[in-house]
């Protein structure tokens, strides 16, 4: 409960403690819970500033929540719909009874027997709720989650609710995603997941890291440290756009393409090569350097002893390369700005680089027992929230609690739903 905090405090934002309680006094279960529909966990693992290691990854990657949850569901007859999307909240004498959703064929109502819980997600991929309540750049980010259309939120704001710290969300710069591999597609049966831990806890760490690091060199951002130790950025005309120690996000928009490429020197090579110098880092898991990326990402790894093999292989003008680096040697002396020059080869060019929206971290207005608050913050019947839209305002900075918030916070949500059945008896049976 302290430690999340911790993490939280840098956010400057109203945290909702009745929901860190929640998820501090209940994940334990939730990650039993999970192991027993058969997930397997790897850890735990220091994440500081947490002062234990509690951080549990999951084998062999996110799709066994799906595969193995999935599977449970269906085996006790749960009738999963998909290319479905909700449209409307029926409501009757009041309460939340059901929901319109269009199908293939057509408009379709599913009524509920105790509750209508939703999960939508955030709201990232909603253009209009972007430009409402984020900052104005966020408008042209690339999307990881282009699917999370705040469908969910629309519908609870049309009931008379609030969205609790509509303007916070998680963005920043990002490596394109990198093509299909053997181990992204690993299947998560439990046999094969088990090996995986008894591996990972038993083999010594260099047999491991080529493996570790072939799923974190797929989802990590660049460190600001390549930019304040004097990596340049330059767009697909070889031209620096900003200064790269401040925020470039907006500039980077108005790029071709609206990205860029990292660009290093010999000294920033051999620097960032070994430790502490790392390009990217996953706290607890694994520093990455520029040897990582050159093994496991070379889609977005580019070398070149000289400027006029880098320009070709990245495909970058030479002469306005050769310009950009001149007029910055030049101007490095200026009172704002102390980085060392520019320097010879060997290069290596990162990119290309984009800024990406990972997801907005706003969920609608909930009370302790997850069910949607209406108007006057009092409770809507029949109608609760789980996931990035039940957040109710709980922060959740730091590695993992956002899943741990997700699983919890559904179990919670459809546990309250399904109360509804009993307690309403023959009423609730449609």
């Amino acid at each position: 409960m302290q430690d999340i905090g911790t993490f939280n405090a840098y956010l400057k934002a109203q945290d909702n403690e009745v929901h860190r309680r929640l998820l501090a006094d209940n994940v334990g279960d939730t990650f039993r819970w999970l192991m027993a529909m058969g997930v397997e966990f790897y850890g735990p693992i220091a994440a500081p500033p947490h002062r234990k290691s509690r951080m549990h990854n999951v084998l062999p990657n996110s799709r066994a929540y799906i595969y193995h949850l999935g599977k449970h569901a269906r085996s006790i007859g749960v009738d999963i719909r998909t290319e479905v999307r909700a449209q409307e909240l029926i409501v009757e004498d009041g309460r939340v009874v059901g929901v319109l959703g269009d199908t293939q064929n057509g408009q379709t109502e599913f009524r509920a027997r105790g509750g209508v819980v939703l999960s939508t997600g955030d709201f990232a991929g909603n253009a209009e709720m972007r430009a409402k309540y984020l900052a104005p750049e966020v408008a042209h980010a690339q999307l990881v989650n282009p699917t999370n259309t705040g469908d969910g939120h629309r519908m609870a704001l049309e009931l008379g609710n609030r969205i609790v710290n509509p303007d916070l969300y998680h963005a920043g710069l990002r490596f394109k995603p990198p093509p299909q591999s053997w181990v992204t597609a690993i299947p998560p049966y439990r046999v094969i997941t088990k090996l995986m831990n008894v591996a990972l806890q038993t083999l010594p760490g260099w047999m491991l890291r080529p493996f570790m690091l072939s799923f974190l060199t797929t989802i990590l951002a660049p460190e600001h440290k390549l930019f304040s130790a004097g990596a340049l950025v330059i767009n697909r005309e070889g031209k620096r756009f900003s200064d790269e120690r401040g925020d470039m996000i907006p500039k980077l928009l108005e790029q071709p393409c609206q990205f860029g490429y990292i660009l290093l020197d010999a000294r920033l090579v051999e620097l960032f090569s070994k430790a502490p110098h790392v390009v990217s880092s996953a706290p607890g898991v694994a520093w990455i350097y520029l040897p990582d990326y050159r093994k496991t990402r070379k889609d977005v790894y580019r070398s070149g002893n000289t400027l006029p093999e880098l320009t070709a292989a990245i495909g970058v003008p030479l002469q306005a390369l050769e310009q950009t680096i001149q007029s910055y040697n030049s101007d490095i002396s200026r009172p704002d700005g102390n980085r060392p020059a520019f320097g010879a080869g060997p290069y290596v060019a990162l990119g290309p680089v984009h800024y990406h929206m990972a997801f907005s971290d706003s969920g609608v207005a909930t009370n302790g027992k997850l069910q949607v608050l209406g108007p006057a913050d009092k409770p809507i019947p029949g109608l609760f929230a789980s996931g990035f839209i039940g957040l109710g305002g709980v922060l959740l900075e730091g590695h993992g609690h956002h899943l741990g918030w997700a699983f919890t916070s559904g179990r919670f949500a459809g546990r309250h739903a399904a109360f509804g059945v009993l307690s309403d008896g023959a009423a609730g049976t449609a």
